[in-house]
């Protein structure tokens, strides 16, 4: 049985003060909570406050930090980059990749992504990789079309072996930020679509162990509808996030099934 994963992306919001505040709310929140049926929680915060909030988390298995990026480059004269042995060395163990935001406002390519998620498993991060469909995509009936090439550019001709750190994260573009989300049966739908997309190219085995989240406007109200599809394992929350109450239902919600 896949273990749920929450996974909250504070995108640039909150100072270093507002972080650390948050991310003890969250800790103290999950405290009292059985451990054995705590879903995994990742706490996103900007680059510059990943090593605080993973110092004020502690070492906890049910709770961890992820980076929102990196540089698809190891090192080098690449002024404003974040390396993945930088954020590795800030006790971050996840990174999210090809967020639609990145490849929409920064025009991040299929290329850059793939490279992205190579140096992420180089370096045993755990890639968050995100797929999914615009609005005009999903209108035009290109949305599986469009989300079978991320998955093939990104992943290719890579081994189970290979990605056996990997975690998807389906965004509806068209649901992010907007008020709008997916109705748990259109995210049921394209996540099973996602699941056997892996089965046909890296095996039933791979595809029945790789957590796929839900990342389009979950939120307390909607969460446990959407958690309870089989095939999504969790969520990538946004907005939500940013409120310990808020994140900590979300939470709850997970593990609830």
């Amino acid at each position: 049985m896949r273990k749920k994963i929450v996974a909250g992306n504070w995108k640039m919001n909150k100072n270093l003060h507002e972080c650390i505040l948050l991310a003890d709310d969250i800790r103290a929140g999950l405290e009292p909570l059985p451990k054995n049926q705590l879903p995994t929680v990742i706490l996103a915060p900007a680059f510059p406050f990943l090593y605080a909030v993973s110092q004020t988390l502690g070492v906890n298995q049910s709770i961890t930090t992820s980076a929102q990026n990196c540089s698809s480059e190891k090192s080098g004269a690449y002024t404003g980059e974040v390396s993945v042995d930088m954020i590795r060395s800030t006790g971050a163990k996840y990174v999210i990749i090809g967020h639609s935001e990145r490849r929409s406002l920064f025009l991040e390519t299929e290329d850059s992504i793939r490279k992205k998620l190579m140096v992420c498993l180089e370096a045993e991060l755990a890639p968050i990789l995100c797929i999914g469909e615009k609005s005009e995509e999903r209108k035009e009936a290109r949305h599986f079309e469009v989300v079978k090439k991320q998955i093939d550019s990104a992943t290719g001709n890579l081994s189970p072996e290979i990605l056996s750190k990997l975690v998807i994260a389906y965004e509806p573009v068209w649901a992010i930020g907007t008020g709008v989300h997916a109705s748990p049966a259109q995210a049921q739908e394209m996540q099973a679509f996602i699941r056997q997309s892996f089965a046909q190219s890296k095996g039933m085995e791979f595809s029945q162990t790789l957590p796929i989240l839900y990342g389009g406007s979950c939120n307390p109200g909607n969460a446990k509808e959407l958690f309870s599809c089989k095939d999504v394992d969790g969520g990538l929350i946004g907005g939500a996030s940013l409120n310990a109450s808020d994140f900590l239902s979300i939470i709850k919600a997970a593990m609830d099934l």
